[in-house]
């Protein structure tokens, strides 16, 4: 904790007459710690209209390199490791422009980072046994070695993390996988299978010790993948209705308006008109997700192999699990990387999953930079807390999500069925119109149009950095290190309306034409961590009709996320499917010609009086058939399921600050900074049951490494505090009873209430 004046509410004493009660523990001795193609859909007339203005092999990702020579073995479910992400306390930046210090005392944390404009927030701007695999030979470990690894492992706290689930960080990034969607009879039943279950659930730490095992082997033979290395990997989410099964509870104590526990507990399918699955993509034509009278999804099991016969295997043995727990499957899907030349493809034929987002605390930074990735330059770092609830998030923004989401993330499943002749059908005609026009090349190809759509050439390498055709990817380096639209606000050289920018705008995205556009770290909120694989047969129909037009297939989409309002949702909603996204443009920019509705799209080209925009029609070849939203527990959250405990507490976090107007809704009491600068505890009405007394100089709130609670003044100084430092990894918990308390354990150190 800074140094400095203590207010009248000092850590020695807790200022008499406040109404509620404090209770403060004597402090004990500090710890050390597809169908076939309808012309008459995709082939709209196309109109012309010219305005001035003045104005190769799919790779997996290789994670970050240590030294640890210890040969890989398989795992016994191991203690779990101390809170990676906790740190020294460290003064909160100022707000950024437009923040509010003072609102309404009901606004929740998540409307205080409400969707403004494009959705840019004020807070954001400024049964199976353990998996086994082949080891590489142990190399002898001299001390420079150790040295190295030790200093990596300090560094990257979040790679030993034993207790979340390995898909969410590392990525389970294998060649097969398979989801099963589950639906259990009763709760006695499904916590025995869960118990069961437990002990092969992959967790960070062991899948990211694997793919840096993995990286290494495949980089010694010059990128082939080594055979003698295979893992089975497991992963498990459940839904709203899931949770509460397992819990015998509702798991929110509140769902705030615009809040992920009011997303969550509503469902993809309640939201589904929301997020544009409507006509063909209704929740009524989904093979999962729709949720049926008494068939809901409650669990979605993941399971992923680079051995495709180890993988049915496995899938049969949880058949058969479910079976004897009484479950339903109500749905499995597949997945697999496409073959041959398509390997590390999509159905449409563009490389993908290549720009992924680098975090804090698991991705070795760059030290010439600090904030990208070391080995890929245009890969930025983002804090932990985007992805994974509990780190430190972007503008250290509090969550507002019960104890249990603690450790977890929210997942996003969607089968997104692909129709790969009509979209380039599509594309074709399209681009007939525009060398008509002048607008495009009079000898290029489909794929010349086809890149402007994606983003990228099919093997990967952004338009923006060759804008004529497609160049070789170079082995090892990173195809996005020269990315960037700050200088192309017009979308000449990527166009505006491109999936790849539409998903992550980076430095270029202009909220009011004329200005400069936002900084790439203002954006850093909004990225989602994707996992997706291909379903179904590539199309080639001259192989049979299995590969025809009439195939099923398409992308499996997954991605991870700590918001998911306004992670997923807001880039689905404000970007991806907005026609008037950047905002502000005449024509608009149009909607995300890959993934979003039918819409018009400005196709810019640069001319001697400025830009020309060509307006072309662009149809819909994308169809959601399944969509759900779940949430995927850390290990020590699905022990306690197992026992039908959950806590549904409110917890706030160490490395969050709470600024005023931001609430933690815990349904009967909620906790808020009020104008005053006082913390606050309140009922349902808004009365006051507790407050700190900070004499007016309260500026914001947070909750040291050390476990003390303190309110600061505008120059970082406390103004109050809980007086209970020396407990590193203390949790500070708002009780839907009406406490709020800090705990070391199981040991209460403070206490605030209305008694």
């Amino acid at each position: 904790m800074r140094a400095g004046t203590l207010g009248r509410n000092s850590r020695f004493g807790i200022t008499t007459g406040t109404p509620g009660r404090v209770e403060r523990a004597v402090p004990p001795a500090p710890t050390t710690a597809a169908h076939t193609v309808n012309a008459s859909r995709w082939h709209p007339q196309l109109r012309v209209e010219r305005r001035a203005r003045t104005a190769p092999p799919r790779r997996r990702a290789e994670p970050v390199l240590s030294s640890d020579p210890s040969p890989l073995r398989p795992l016994a479910p191991p203690p779990l490791a101390p809170n990676p992400w906790s740190k020294p306390m460290v003064p909160a930046s100022p707000p950024p422009p437009g923040c509010p210090h003072a609102g309404p005392a009901r606004r929740t944390v998540v409307q205080a980072a409400a969707f403004a404009a494009v959705g840019i927030a004020s807070a954001a701007v400024p049964g199976l046994t353990r998996t086994a695999w082949a080891a590489e030979p142990a190399q002898p470990a001299g001390p420079a070695t150790a040295g190295r690894a030790a200093a990596a492992g300090a560094a990257l706290p979040l790679r030993a993390d034993r207790d979340s689930q390995g898909d969410i960080l590392a990525g389970f990034r294998k060649d097969h996988a398979c989801l099963l969607f589950l639906h259990f009879g009763n709760a006695v039943t499904a916590r025995q299978w869960l118990r069961r279950l437990l002990p092969s659930i992959s967790t960070t730490e062991e899948v990211a010790r694997f793919n840096q095992a993995f990286s290494r082997a495949r980089r010694r033979s010059g990128g082939i993948d080594p055979a003698s290395m295979s893992g089975l990997w497991t992963g498990l989410s459940l839904t709203h209705p899931g949770l509460r099964l397992f819990a015998g509870k509702e798991p929110f104590p509140a769902a705030p308006p615009g809040s992920s526990a009011e997303a969550f507990t509503q469902g993809a399918a309640a939201r589904a008109q929301l997020l544009g699955d409507t006509g063909p993509s209704a929740p009524d034509s989904w093979l999962f997700g729709a949720e049926q009278p008494g068939l809901a999804v409650h669990a979605v099991l993941t399971l992923a192999a680079d051995n495709p016969d180890r993988l049915a295997e496995a899938v049969a043995e949880q058949h058969a699990g479910a079976g004897v727990a009484g479950a339903r499957v109500l749905f499995q899907q597949d997945g697999a990387t496409l073959p041959d030349e398509l390997r590390g493809h999509e159905h449409f034929g563009f490389a993908d999953c290549i720009s992924q987002p680098g975090v804090r605390g698991f991705d070795e930074p760059d030290p010439a930079t600090g904030t990208t990735v070391l080995g890929k330059p245009g890969t930025r770092l983002i804090p932990a807390g985007e992805f994974l609830v509990g780190p430190e998030r972007v503008g250290q923004r509090p969550n507002g999500l019960p104890a249990w989401a603690t450790g977890g993330a929210f997942q996003v499943v969607r089968r997104l069925a692909q129709d790969v002749p009509g979209w380039w059908t599509q594309v074709a005609l399209r681009l007939a119109e525009l060398q008509k026009a002048g607008s495009a090349p009079a000898d290029a190809g489909k794929e010349w149009l086809g890149a402007r759509l994606m983003g990228r050439w099919p093997n990967g390498m952004p338009v923006a950095v060759c804008p004529a055709a497609q160049q070789p990817r170079e082995a090892g380096v990173d195809p996005d290190a020269k990315l960037d639209y700050g200088a192309d606000p017009n979308g000449w050289g990527m166009p505006l309306f491109a999936h790849i920018r539409k998903g992550n705008p980076r430095g270029g995205l202009v909220l009011t034409p004329g200005r400069p556009p936002l900084a790439p770290a203002e954006l850093d909120g909004r990225r989602l961590m994707r996992r997706g694989i291909p379903y179904g047969p590539v199309y080639k129909p001259e192989l049979g009709d299995e590969h025809g037009p009439e195939a099923s297939r398409g992308l499996l989409f997954v991605c991870h996320q700590a918001d998911l309002v306004g992670q997923f949702e807001l880039v689905a909603r404000k970007w991806v499917n907005e026609p008037d996204f950047p905002a502000g443009r005449n024509p608009r920019t149009g909607c995300d010609p890959v993934l979003g509705p039918d819409s018009p799209l400005a196709f810019e080209t640069q001319s001697a009086s400025g830009s020309r925009a060509d307006t072309l029609y662009f149809s819909r070849f994308v169809r959601t058939e399944g969509s759900v939203y779940a949430f995927s527990p850390s290990l020590s959250v699905l022990r306690s399921l197992a026992g039908g405990q959950l806590d549904d507490s409110i917890e706030f976090h160490t490395g969050s600050v709470l600024r005023p107007g931001d609430v933690l809704d815990a349904g009967k009491v909620r906790l808020t900074l009020d104008t005053t600068g006082d913390l606050a505890l309140l009922d349902a009405q808004g009365r006051r049951l507790w407050h700190s007394d900070t004499g007016g100089s309260g500026h914001d709130a947070v909750l040291t490494s050390g476990g003390e609670l303190v309110v600061r003044t505008s120059d970082g100084r406390p103004a109050w505090s809980s007086a209970t430092a020396g407990h590193q990894g203390a949790r500070l918990l708002l009780r839907p009873t009406g406490e709020l308390v800090i705990l070391d354990g199981e040991q209460v150190l403070w206490r605030a209430s209305a008694s």
